[in-house]
């Protein structure tokens, strides 16, 4: 459905995926500018120097500020998807592997493709702190989870981390929308690596700044592991671009000195257009605490559902996306959700919230 609204011929509109599809603000527009600059760098300095300094102002900015930089322990992917792959093929083959669920689809589809067996973890049990022991060798969180965006409390991972350790468990947390969300940002590393997990976290910067796929998935992993990471990696990829890491350096110290404060200004500005422009139709806001850059809305019983709606708005020019595949042990769980992304501009949103009240409304209507 994204790869639908990215190749769509008559240029509707895409509020699909939750990568940031935005104007470039005056700052990141002054950092594109210094692509030659970088470009000459990457020719004259030593790739390590260049990766540890993207690491360091990256993991920084987003408050992880015991991440594993310059030890090694931190692979540089160009994109977080490719990263989730390479944990997939180092697990062992036919492991049982527990799941937040829901989650975004394409975690459980990579973990299935590889052979693995996945059982769900509710996020009322993850709240009840109620974690699954054997067969499960490991468990995974995404934090804050998409699309409900969910933050997993700092005491709750360090609960879950305890009881890993006890069963012998690798706990993996898919961290791609921590840099939106303050709350996501206590030091998760350190919490982990105190009590003696087995870890490893995948983060993203694609969900950040419009740079039209020009970005880094990080996959950084504990000194207990044994699994043949660095192995899956080198199957797949020499390494990251030097370019893109300085850009993600340079976007980094943007982040901390107003980038975060105008992305996320931006975002609660549209969720608050699509809750005005819903609510009167009787929809609401599933998730209404939530701070990433996606909205779930909630449909009733009694009328069409989201994958009825999916169509009519695909009709209508509008690229949303419905919700059962994040549900992807109990596709029937989202039929009454359908998610927008908010990462892009105001007009943009606004226009698509109010088309798809318009399609509800006649959909009920009719029916």
């Amino acid at each position: 459905m994204e790869v639908d609204a990215l190749s769509d011929v008559d240029g509707g509109l895409n509020l699909t995926d939750g990568h940031a599809r935005l104007d470039l603000s005056t700052e990141q527009a002054a950092i594109v500018a210094r692509l030659p600059e970088m470009f000459t760098t990457a020719t004259r300095r030593s790739f390590p120097s260049i990766e540890t300094a993207a690491h360091r102002a990256f993991l920084d900015a987003i408050g992880q500020h015991t991440a594993p930089v310059g030890t090694g322990r931190i692979l540089s992917c160009y994109s977080s998807t490719l990263a989730t792959d390479i944990v997939a093929r180092a697990l062992p083959a036919g492991a049982t592997i527990a799941v937040l669920h829901p989650t975004f689809d394409n975690i459980a589809d990579l973990f299935t493709t590889r052979g693995l067996k996945l059982v769900p973890l509710s996020e009322e049990a993850m709240l009840d702190q109620s974690w699954p022991g054997a067969p499960v060798q490991a468990i995974v969180l995404t934090h804050p989870n998409n699309p409900t965006g969910l933050v997993t409390p700092e005491g709750h991972l360090r609960s879950l981390a305890e009881h890993a350790v006890e069963h012998g468990q690798t706990v993996i947390i898919d961290a791609s929308f921590r840099g939106q969300v303050r709350d996501a940002q206590y030091d998760t590393y350190a919490v982990l690596d105190a009590a003696g997990a087995d870890w490893i976290t995948i983060e993203d910067t694609g969900k950040l700044w419009p740079m039209h796929e020009l970005k880094i998935g990080l996959l950084a992993y504990s000194e207990r592991t044994d699994l043949p990471l660095e192995r899956a990696f080198s199957e797949s990829l020499l390494a990251a671009s030097p370019v893109v890491l300085q850009l993600v350096e340079a976007l980094a110290a943007d982040w901390v000195n107003g980038g975060y404060e105008r992305a996320r200004d931006l975002v609660e500005r549209n969720r608050a257009a699509v809750r005005e422009a819903i609510e009167p139709a009787g929809l609401r806001l599933a998730d209404p605490t939530s701070q990433i850059s996606v909205a779930r809305i909630g449909l009733p019983q009694n009328g069409p559902d989201s994958s009825l709606l999916y169509k009519d708005m695909r009709e209508r020019g509008v690229h949303v996306l419905p919700c059962a595949p994040f549900h992807w042990a109990d596709p029937d769980g989202g039929l009454r959700l359908i998610r927008l992304s908010l990462a892009r501009p105001f007009e943009t949103v606004q226009t698509a919230a109010h088309t798809l009240v318009r399609a509800y409304s006649e959909l009920a209507a009719a029916n």
